[in-house]
């Protein structure tokens, strides 16, 4: 039996009509997010990975489009002809989006496009980039890291009129520096007079992340602790992020991201956020047995919070909020290890650009 004949197809689109909880694709493939938008996705994110996924996955379709721009920018580097690609992938994704952006106002109906994680230092850089972004569709989110410099470039392209979707976020100090960021862009941008209505900023927890980071670290301090735990970190995080944001008003949502697990879906539905699975666990999603019933008020059992607390120093730091500062944030080990993934699909995208710009004579 196909998903899309599986009785339990609906359990996304459940979700989506029964609770306040919006379901994103996490990936800029058509045939991916037509699935995602059938079942009830109103927008969608992407970055490097993913992107680089979407290419080989679907080379047949970009093969000849790929030697075009090699042959119409005859000076150009395989960087460049590489990033045009990720352009051109996330205005076909878009445009699918389009409808939606209309029907939802600017708060959905959006693709995500990141920012070149080589720039994960340099604000003027990732301000520059993501106002070029922003203006490829008028329907696009731009993704920039959650790093030291990162946090003043989500200010300025916020006050500049980016929807922004911050990324490579795991903790809530995090969290709450975006928050804060998006906060003073905002009042900025109404202070000079400008629109912010159709603004749609969200945030980013890459919950799967956290609790990879600290399987790492238990595997590498010797720590005991009962495996099951170490799935429960992130969601920890978001849940009392989420809180906190209500608390305090903060006018952008969470978005949850990095699937390892259920839990990073089904703890979270009620909630006025975001869940971005990629395609693979929306079909898991769809024919699992899973409740749709809301769940994101429920808090994580008090004893896995302690034990995690008490036993690693790393989710204390993601877990308070003043458990890094903003000058930490680079140093945070599940940040290099993504900031390195990420990098790293950016050179294996230049490597495939290369291999048409100059095959191998062999």
């Amino acid at each position: 039996m196909t998903p899309a004949s599986s009785p339990a197809v609906f359990k996304l689109h459940q979700m989506t009509q029964t609770t306040p909880t919006c379901l994103w694709n996490d990936s800029a493939s058509i045939e991916e997010l037509t699935y995602a938008i059938a079942h009830g996705a109103v927008g969608a994110t992407c970055n490097p990975v993913i992107v680089l996924g979407v290419l080989k996955k679907e080379m047949p379709l970009w093969r000849g489009r790929i030697q075009a721009l090699i042959e119409d920018m005859p000076a150009a580097t395989e960087s460049e002809i590489g990033w045009k690609l990720v352009e051109e992938i996330s205005a076909r994704g878009a445009a699918l989006l389009d409808p939606i952006f209309d029907a939802h106002q600017g708060r959905n109906g959006r693709l995500s496009i990141q920012t070149d994680p080589r720039f994960y230092r340099n604000t003027q850089a990732i301000v520059e980039q993501a106002m070029r972004f922003s203006r490829i569709a008028r329907n696009m989110i731009v993704k920039i890291p959650v790093t030291r410099a990162g946090i003043p470039a989500i200010e300025e392209a916020t006050y500049r009129g980016v929807s922004i979707n911050a990324t490579v976020c795991f903790t809530l100090p995090q969290c709450i520096a975006v928050a804060e960021a998006v906060e003073r862009g905002l009042k900025r941008r109404e202070q000079a007079g400008k629109d912010i209505a159709a603004m749609g900023p969200v945030c980013t927890i890459m919950v799967g992340r956290l609790d990879d980071w600290l399987k790492v670290v238990a595997e590498r301090e010797g720590i005991i602790v009962d495996p099951g735990y170490l799935e429960w970190a992130g969601v920890a995080v978001f849940k009392k992020t989420y809180r906190l944001f209500r608390e305090r008003g903060y006018r952008l949502r969470l978005l949850s991201a990095a699937f390892r697990n259920h839990m990073h879906w089904s703890e979270f539905i009620g909630a006025d956020a975001v869940i971005s699975p990629p395609y693979s666990w929306q079909v898991r999603y769809n024919a699992s047995d899973v409740e749709v019933v809301p769940r994101i008020d429920r808090p994580v059992d008090r004893r896995i919070v302690d034990a995690l607390t008490n036993k690693f120093g790393e989710f204390r730091r993601a877990y308070a909020e003043d458990g890094l500062a903003p000058e930490e944030f680079d140093g945070f080990g599940a940040t290099r290890r993504t900031l390195r993934q990420f990098i790293g699909a950016c050179h294996d995208l230049d490597s495939l650009i290369r291999d048409f710009m100059l095959p191998n004579p062999d």
